[in-house]
């Protein structure tokens, strides 16, 4: 009875989310009540293991999510991303244009929320596609296939994050390991894939999109602009490395935190791509205000799932399924795979795919102890790009500012996320088998 009723629960989330249209966060508690109820708890346990589940979950993560969209407001509006592109456009030239522009892509999208990364990207995308006179597929491809990545990937994405925080995994192994699987899932679904669609060249919807160019003069320098825009990825690398060398310090500790290197790249932004660029203090805080306006729906999203993932555990829910799933002989990574890919067709949110994804998983994941965590996140995240369609936002953003149709959307978006998904689980797989020989 817990399976059937747990599959009930996911089946009335998907029908609130995509058929009734119901706000994400509320449906979620809706089906997080509805389950304590069915399961047998006590109203009062209901309403504790919400609040537990929200503040739980919540956490840090909400530190590390604000002080991401912070970043990256401040990425886009100083046009630290108009500069790193340009640049790598430069040094790659027409001929390898297409891994030049994976190349930016995958930078840009390491500090910003795939939404605001796309619509950065798009003006570039048809400006640089027009120039050189390419098809604008082959052009964009790539470049939105590292966007998805990052989204998918790496903390401090949303999902990603979340997920490692629930599992206790390490933010910075995370990461590294993360980026060692993004270079072969974007070569393949970029510039790759983006080979066969060159027959694709739509008329472009350039009414769709306003996003203001900065001139040259005005943009921070390339040394600016690279050092800001990674200085996350630097922090959370060296600091994992470092902190197992020198237990003691209490400084590679504190930096260590991944809210305290997410609020010292903000700083650094605050600086370098505020005040140095002429904007006052006021000015620069109006931006971070909007920016944390444009991430308090993720947020939501987020509670809701660790509200329902504890409705799960305070009900035995999440130990039974842990118990039933130990007797299928499937390899952890890979059922963890399936199952975030899984709702993640049915839902169309890779955040909330990911999310519900570890809240089923937990106790058979905790129990794995031989598997990394940090690979059980890269393996859930991976699922929870598999095959973008009509469910998704991403999937309609992509079909209308390239103006194609639905059929064509699918032969080329909707396949590079699933080229993404699928190599990604290859790649974790990988990495599974080489980490104990290191």
């Amino acid at each position: 009875m817990p399976l059937l009723f747990t599959l009930l629960a996911i089946l009335v989330l998907i029908l609130l989310i995509t058929l009734v249209k119901l706000d994400t966060f509320i449906s979620f508690i809706i089906v997080a009540i509805g389950l304590g109820l069915v399961s047998g708890l006590e109203i009062p346990v209901i309403g504790k293991a919400i609040q537990s589940g929200i503040g739980g979950t919540l956490g840090d993560l909400t530190l590390i999510i604000g002080f991401g969209g912070m970043l990256g407001k401040l990425v886009a509006e100083s046009g630290a991303a108009q500069r790193i592109t340009s640049k790598l456009l430069d040094l790659f030239g027409k001929k390898y244009l297409t891994w030049g522009l994976a190349l930016a892509g995958f930078v840009i999208g390491i500090p910003l929320f795939y939404n605001a990364g796309f619509i950065i990207v798009v003006p570039l995308i048809f400006s640089i596609a027009t120039s050189a006179r390419l098809p604008v597929l082959y052009v964009g491809i790539p470049m939105l296939s590292a966007l998805s990545v990052a989204h998918g990937y790496l903390p401090p994405h949303p999902s990603p994050a979340a997920i490692a925080s629930q599992l206790d995994a390490d933010l910075g192994k995370t990461l590294i390991y993360g980026i060692i699987i993004a270079i072969p899932a974007i070569a393949i679904a970029g510039p790759l894939f983006g080979k066969t669609l060159k027959k694709y060249n739509p008329t472009l919807n350039t009414s769709l999109f306003s996003t203001k160019e900065i001139p040259v003069n005005e943009q921070p320098s390339l040394t600016v602009s690279l050092f800001v825009a990674l200085l996350p990825v630097i922090l959370l690398t060296l600091t994992a490395s470092f902190k197992s060398y020198f237990p003691g310090i209490k400084i590679i500790a504190l930096l260590s935190e991944p809210y305290v290197g997410m609020l010292v790249s903000v700083l650094s932004a605050i600086y370098f791509l505020g005040i140095r660029q002429g904007k006052t203090i006021s000015q620069t805080s109006k931006l971070l205000e909007e920016s944390f306006k444009s991430v308090a729906p993720i947020l939501l999203i987020i509670a809701g799932a660790g509200a329902l993932k504890q409705v799960l555990t305070e009900s035995g829910t999440s130990l039974y399924i842990g118990e039933q799933l130990k007797h299928f002989d499937l390899n952890p990574l890979i059922l963890s795979w399936v199952i975030a890919a899984f709702i993640r067709v049915c839902v169309g949110s890779a955040t909330i795919a990911g999310l519900t994804a570890v809240g089923i998983l937990l106790p058979l994941i905790k129990s794995q102890t031989s598997i990394e965590p940090e690979l059980i996140v890269l393996s859930i995240g991976a699922g929870s790009l598999m095959f973008s369609h009509l469910n998704d936002g991403g999937f309609w953003l992509f079909k209308e500012y390239f103006n194609l149709s639905i059929k064509d959307t699918i032969k080329t978006w909707s396949v590079m996320e699933t080229i993404v998904s699928i190599v990604g689980l290859l790649g974790v797989l990988v990495l599974q088998k080489v980490l104990p020989l290191l």
